[in-house]
């Protein structure tokens, strides 16, 4: 077998089996809090509060006022400062 194929086909069959581990593990995801909410415990005390928090766009820590989408370049006038310095 030409070695590109090969490699072609070994790229694929891994692929198939990193999509596969992924849907297993939503699968078990979905399976615990089914059944957590079976049994009325539904999650672990603290799961609920987690907030991601914001991540700055610039070094300084501050934060982009215009969206990506724009064609605009992002000039100093569109950026908006951070709670906090980096």
């Amino acid at each position: 077998m030409h070695p590109e194929i090969a490699r072609e086909l070994i790229a694929q069959r891994g692929r198939e089996m990193r999509e596969r581990a992924h849907q297993a593990a939503v699968a078990k995801t979905v399976s615990r809090r089914a059944r957590a909410a079976r049994r009325g415990t539904g999650l672990p005390s603290g799961a609920d509060d987690f907030v991601c928090p914001a991540i700055p766009d610039y070094v300084d820590g501050s934060f982009q006022a215009v969206s990506p989408a724009d064609d605009q370049a992002a000039s100093p006038a569109g950026r908006v400062p951070a709670a906090r310095r980096a």
